[in-house]
C-alpha cells in the first residue's frame, strides 16, 4: 500500500535579482528542523521554522521593504490550500506563494507583471534598484510602525517574556519614547526599549524570535 504524503509548493521572488525561487515542501523535510530556501544569486533566502504547537513560522524577503516579514501559519493551512498567499503588510504585494505547483507558477507570473508595472510607473530600472531605493527611503515613522507591528506579532504568539510566572496572565503595554518603544509588563514592571531612531538600530530586533523584558 502506498501512503499519500502531504506536499505543497512554496515560492518567493528574490528582491535582488528578481528571480522566482520555488521548492516542493513536505512534513518530512521540515520535521524538527529549519528549512532555508535560497535564491541562486545568493543574496536572499526564505526560512521556515516548525513550532512545538504544529505551526510554521516563515521569514520571507520582501521586494519593497528593507527587512523580511514574519508570518505564522498552521500546518493544515500550509498543506491544505490550492493557492495561499502572504502579502507584505505595508504594500499588499504578495511576497510568498503556497499551494499546488501550477497555481503557484501562475501567481508568480502575475506578481511579476504587477511589480514591473510598479517599477515602470516610478522610473525604476531593476528589481535590486527597487529594493535598494526602499532601504534608502525608509523614514523614522516607518521604522516605528514596523517595530510596533513586530511587537504585536510577538505578543499574539506569546513570545514576550518577563519576570512573571509562565502560567500567569500577562498584560504588556508599549510606550513610544524619543529613543524607541518601551515594552513593559504591567504586573512585574519588567521592560525593554526597542530603538527606532533608524532601520540600522532596529535591525536586530526585527529578526528576533522572542522579546525578553528585564
Amino acid at each position: 500500500m502506498v501512503l499519500e504524503t502531504k506536499q505543497t509548493t512554496l515560492a518567493y521572488r528574490c528582491p535582488h535579482c528578481g528571480g522566482g525561487v520555488m521548492s516542493a515542501v513536505n512534513p518530512f523535510v521540515l520535521k524538527g528542523s529549519m528549512l532555508r530556501l535560497k535564491c541562486d544569486c545568493g543574496k536572499s533566502f526564505l526560512e521556515i521554522q516548525p513550532t512545538s504547537d504544529r505551526k510554521l513560522r516563515l521569514s520571507v524577503p520582501c521586494m519593497v521593504c528593507p527587512t523580511p516579514h514574519y508570518f505564522t501559519v498552521t500546518e493544515s493551512l500550509f498543506y491544505g490550500q490550492e493557492l495561499f498567499v502572504l502579502p507584505c503588510p505595508y504594500t499588499d504585494l504578495n511576497i510568498c506563494v503556497i499551494g499546488e505547483v501550477n497555481h503557484v507558477k501562475a501567481e508568480l507570473s502575475r506578481t511579476e507583471l504587477e511589480l514591473m508595472d510598479l517599477m515602470e510607473k516610478n522610473g525604476i530600472q531593476s528589481f535590486e534598484a527597487l529594493h535598494r531605493e526602499a532601504e534608502e527611503t525608509v523614514s523614522d515613522p516607518q521604522v516605528l510602525e514596523i517595530v510596533l507591528f513586530v511587537i504585536r506579532d510577538l505578543d499574539e504568539e506569546g513570545k514576550i517574556f518577563c519576570r512573571c510566572a509562565p502560567d500567569e496572565a500577562h498584560e504588556y503595554d508599549a510606550e513610544i519614547l524619543p529613543e524607541g518603544v518601551r515594552v513593559r509588563c504591567k504586573k512585574c514592571g519588567a521592560s525593554h526599549v526597542v530603538p527606532t531612531a533608524s532601520m540600522t538600530e532596529a535591525h536586530e530586533f526585527l529578526h528576533c524570535d522572542a522579546l525578553y523584558l528585564k
